[in-house]
């Protein structure tokens, strides 16, 4: 019960905070989940965004990947509720007074303001996802690379979803680790 009121806490806390999404606070996920309270391991961490970010709907699926992790259904349940609830209640709140304040110049500044934000937290959970993607590959750190840039490159150059790499990549690891 401990944990899961601590995973609770922690995803609330969180929620107030990510800007641009769920994904853009994956960074701080991973420093509550893996490094804090050892919950999960890197790679099991990467494991499970992974097939949340597999699965249709939003982003924020990851947290009852985590959830699950921690405390089974009744985790899956609570981690939701933590990290959407506080955003919700947050986002109704703004958009009453935004609705208020519709036109005034600093809000257009401020809302301007917040772009950088939300792009530096989404460089932060991608760049802690491909360190612990790497890490998954041990003796061959090269291949992850290849196969991290082939996929940046494919949705890059195609405009295709990236779920098309994500099978190719299972089909290369059952290959290669199979």
């Amino acid at each position: 019960m401990s944990d899961l009121l601590a995973l609770m806490a922690g995803l609330a806390s969180l929620s107030v905070i990510a800007v641009g999404g769920g994904s853009a606070v994956i960074a701080d996920m991973h420093r509550l989940i893996v490094d804090e309270h050892g919950w999960m391991d890197d790679a099991q961490f990467a494991r499970a965004y992974a097939l949340a970010q597999a699965a249709p709907g939003p982003n924020v699926l990851v947290v009852g990947v985590f959830g699950w992790h921690v405390a089974g259904p009744v985790g899956l349940l609570s981690a939701t509720l933590a990290m959407c609830g506080p955003a919700a209640i947050m986002a109704l709140g703004f958009a009453m007074f935004r609705a208020r304040v519709a036109g005034a110049a600093w809000l257009r500044v401020a809302e301007r303001g917040l772009v950088p934000v939300a792009l530096g937290l989404v460089m932060a959970s991608a760049l802690l996802l491909g360190q612990a993607a790497l890490a998954t590959w041990g003796a061959m750190p090269l291949v992850g690379v290849a196969v991290t840039a082939a996929t940046a490159g494919f949705v890059a150059m195609t405009k295709r979803s990236p779920l098309w790499m994500l099978g190719a990549g299972a089909i290369l690891g059952a290959i290669l680790l199979g």
